[in-house]
């Protein structure tokens, strides 16, 4: 069954001439012209600050701008590379971004599987209002629930080891913890609100295809998986791959609230060592070059994740 499963078909235009084009745009002129806040965002935050890359090439000096400050060519790559710090924390950003890719990317579509197994309306939105409310809290606030909560002194987690005599331990304060704290806690957070698509795309599921497999005798176990995951299946390819686009970009605030002297080692990521080394010491050429490494590194995981992607699912972003 689940091999009949088709995504929807793309509807194409293809126009004989230019006027037939623009009557076409006069006519959806609505459309476009919604359009224009997000690609005047895109344009004015995304597009024209890619400009300011060029200092990554130089040795930038505020006072004397762009134009003035030294060319350098790829003297601050190079010393990205021989900078020890700095592959430490390449390693921990790539170990925590493959963390969040295997645990906390699949958490969303089971928890959307599993609130669309639900039957009393009432009980179900009662679940998706609750699992959608932590993503609304911000960092800061995640970070001080998380701190209460891990306290080796007043924690629950601790006061719970304690029953079964185990030291209290301070989980903020070793290396060792401070990657599963990191994840766990965005999964907590964000996971309910990664839902919502996930269930936009299973209600657009023909209610056909659930009926014909009930007569058959399939059961709900069988239906999940010869019919909601082959259809969501486009829906997830999407999703992922523009998860990969962001693999290096585990996000400044997320990390920042948890780190400290102690966790230093194995949680300090590239956006928490470029505030630090950029805005706070002022570097401004050398943490330009890391971002634009880290880009362009993002760049090339997509490309060749969506190329991957086609010729395995043939689906893709582009």
């Amino acid at each position: 069954m689940a091999s009949k499963i088709q995504p929807s078909d793309r509807t194409i235009y293809n126009f004989t001439s230019q006027s037939q084009k623009w009557a076409f745009m006069r006519k959806h002129w609505p459309i476009y012209v919604i359009s224009l806040p997000g690609i005047i965002y895109f344009l004015l935050f995304k597009y024209i600050p890619l400009f300011g890359s060029v200092i990554a090439f130089q040795n930038y000096n505020i006072f004397k701008g762009i134009k003035g400050s030294p060319w350098v060519g790829l003297e601050n790559f190079q010393r990205m590379f021989q900078y020890t710090e700095f592959l430490q924390i390449l390693k921990n950003t790539i170990l925590i971004g493959i963390y969040d890719l295997v645990f906390a990317f699949p958490v969303p579509i089971l928890l959307a599987l599993l609130i669309n197994e639900l039957r009393i309306m009432t009980y179900k939105r009662i679940v998706q209002t609750v699992v959608y409310m932590p993503h609304f809290l911000s960092w800061v606030i995640v970070g001080g629930v998380v701190v209460g909560v891990l306290s080796p002194s007043t924690g629950i987690v601790n006061h719970l080891l304690g029953l079964f005599g185990v030291d209290p331990i301070y989980f903020l304060g070793e290396n060792e913890y401070i990657r599963t704290i990191l994840i766990s806690s965005g999964i907590w957070k964000d996971s309910g609100w990664g839902t919502i698509i996930y269930l936009a795309a299973i209600a657009g599921i023909n209610p056909d295809l659930y009926e014909a497999a009930q007569i058959d005798g399939a059961s709900r176990l069988r239906q999940v998986f010869s019919i909601t995951i082959p259809t969501i299946l486009p829906t997830i390819v999407i999703l992922f791959l523009l998860h990969i686009g962001n693999f290096l970009d585990f996000g400044f605030e997320r990390v920042f609230v948890f780190l400290n002297p102690l966790n230093n080692e194995n949680g300090e990521i590239i956006d928490t060592f470029v505030y630090r080394a950029g805005l706070v010491d002022r570097q401004y050429s050398y943490t330009t070059a890391i971002g634009l490494f880290k880009s362009v590194v993002g760049l090339v995981l997509i490309m060749f994740s969506n190329t991957f992607s086609k010729k395995v699912t043939g689906e893709g972003l582009y």
